[in-house]
């Protein structure tokens, strides 16, 4: 299975900010949409970074209150992982544990195509794994 298959079950929607979204912008955007990160584009819909709640907080851990002055263009995180539509799920489950990442936007040929996050892999893994229980059921049954 790929990542194309998640994006088909899940959508395409990105939720994003540009550059010079604020952090009361941003926290917003995440509380509202009830998300773990955004995507921080430019004007082309090219990616520029990405901000997680845990941005947010290491900022607030190193610069105290300042962070709440601070703009999207500095919290971002700027070497920004993707995946493609053919990317292999396991392949993408791989990527994030090591990299202790929670969200991939997904990319094909310089256009942004989507964003999974580790929750959207692991309800498409225990959705392969309960039809795969259920093959088998059938077929034991089936056999008996």
């Amino acid at each position: 299975m790929t990542v194309a298959a998640i994006l088909k079950h899940k959508g395409h929607e990105v939720i994003s900010v540009g550059p010079t979204a604020s952090v009361a912008e941003l926290a917003r955007v995440l509380t509202d949409r009830r998300i773990g990160a955004v995507l921080v584009l430019d004007s082309e819909q090219q990616i520029l970074g990405i901000v997680s709640e845990r941005d947010i907080v290491h900022s607030l851990a190193a610069n105290g209150a300042r962070t709440l002055e601070m703009t999207a263009g500095q919290l971002m995180t700027r070497v920004v992982r993707t995946v493609t539509p053919r990317t292999r799920v396991i392949e993408a489950m791989t990527t994030m544990t090591a990299g202790r990442i929670r969200h991939l936007p997904v990319v094909d040929h310089n256009v942004l195509l989507g964003m999974i996050s580790i929750g959207d892999v692991v309800k498409h893994r225990i959705m392969q794994q309960d039809h795969e229980v259920e093959s088998l059921t059938a077929y034991v049954a089936g056999a008996a």
